[in-house]
C-alpha cells in the first residue's frame, strides 16, 4: 500500500474526498467517532445500522411518515 501511495501521492487525497467523506458524515451524524473494529466484516456490521437509519430518515422526509407507514404495511 505504501509503495502505491509513494508512486501516486494524490491518490489518497482523491480517495478521502470521494469515498471516505460519506462514511465520515454518516458516522458524525450518528455520534460515532471511530470504528471499534478494523476488519471489513466488523466495520460493515457497525456501519449497516447507521446507513439504515440514515436511509429511513431520508425516506421519512421524502414520503412523510404517514405515507411511509402505509407503504410498509402494504
Amino acid at each position: 500500500m505504501q509503495v502505491r501511495l509513494s508512486k501516486a501521492p494524490d491518490m489518497m487525497r482523491v480517495r478521502k474526498r470521494t469515498v471516505e467523506h460519506p462514511f465520515r458524515t454518516l458516522k458524525q451524524w450518528m455520534g460515532a467517532t471511530h470504528f471499534l473494529t478494523r476488519r471489513l466484516d466488523g466495520v460493515s456490521a457497525q456501519m449497516s445500522p447507521n446507513v439504515l437509519a440514515y436511509n429511513m430518515k431520508r425516506v421519512m422526509k421524502i414520503l412523510c411518515t404517514n405515507r411511509l407507514i402505509k407503504a410498509l404495511s402494504a
